[in-house]
């Protein structure tokens, strides 16, 4: 009996040694698991159909890389916030879509991603980051004439960017209702507590007054459409939740119901 108390101790000090170390390598790893960025090189020259420029915007501690795909007749810009993954070299496919419904789109790439200098290394520092960001964009366009859209891992900061500013319009794409719910689903063994990234899409969509308008996927197998059923349930009335049959998680532009309802919004 002895001997068997020892060994039971012995291996729930395991067990927790394990844990503990599980725990220590997600929140050091963080950053790692939830951005999956390509770097570009400083040479490197986007090739796109169309009008474009390049831009380069300085923020705390480093450069960012951004374009600027112009339409033949502007009505405003969309700002666009892409995905966890990639580089402009591929985001820059959508712009078509955008531009031919006679918008100009920025796509920024955030720190780490493309040609931008850095790493993220903190929700402050890329809800920052695209804040200058977005300071610099106001000065070329006005602001009621400025929409924001983030797909993915880039809703958060747009439903920031909105609550904080006055854009004409908020559009997201796949959002999740907070980082946190997402830890609850996908590690529901760890603790929130060790979550640098809360990324609190829900808080700051109670706080945009401009229209919102949220895209979602029913076939979506990384960001769970009820993300979005919740999300809607905080926005304000007249705001409107579109749902995509059969959609997945990307290829939006792709999708016809996403382009009708866009053509309708942009109108």
């Amino acid at each position: 009996m002895r001997l068997l108390k020892k060994i039971l101790l012995w291996a729930a000090a395991i067990v927790l040694v394990l844990y503990i170390g599980v725990c220590s390598y997600f929140y050091s790893k963080q950053a790692d698991i939830l951005f999956a960025p390509t770097k570009l090189a400083d040479n490197y020259q986007f090739k796109f159909h169309g009008k474009f420029t390049e831009k380069k915007i300085k923020t705390d501690g480093a450069t960012l890389d951004g374009l600027l795909f112009k339409s033949d007749s502007s009505k405003g810009l969309i700002f666009y916030l892409h995905g966890n993954g990639g580089a402009l070299d591929t985001w820059g496919d959508i712009a078509s879509l955008y531009t031919d419904l006679c918008y100009d789109l920025f796509i920024l790439d955030y720190r780490g991603y493309g040609k931008s200098d850095g790493k993220i290394s903190s929700e402050k520092q890329l809800f920052d980051d695209v804040q200058v960001v977005y300071d610099s964009l106001r000065s070329l366009y006005p602001e009621n004439k400025i929409i924001i859209l983030g797909f993915s891992i880039g809703t958060c900061p747009a439903a920031m960017l909105a609550a904080r500013n006055h854009p004409e319009t908020l559009i997201l794409q796949a959002p999740y209702y907070s980082m946190t719910d997402m830890m609850k689903r996908t590690y529901p063994f760890l603790p929130t507590v060790l979550l640098r990234f809360p990324l609190n899409t829900d808080k700051y969509l109670k706080e945009v007054k401009a229209p919102v308008y949220i895209f979602h996927g029913d076939a979506d197998n990384v960001i769970y459409y009820g993300s979005s059923v919740k999300l809607i349930a905080d926005c304000k009335p007249g705001d409107e939740l579109i749902t995509l049959p059969g959609q997945g998680h990307a290829r939006f532009t792709h999708n016809p119901d996403y382009i009708a309802a866009l053509e309708k919004i942009l109108e």
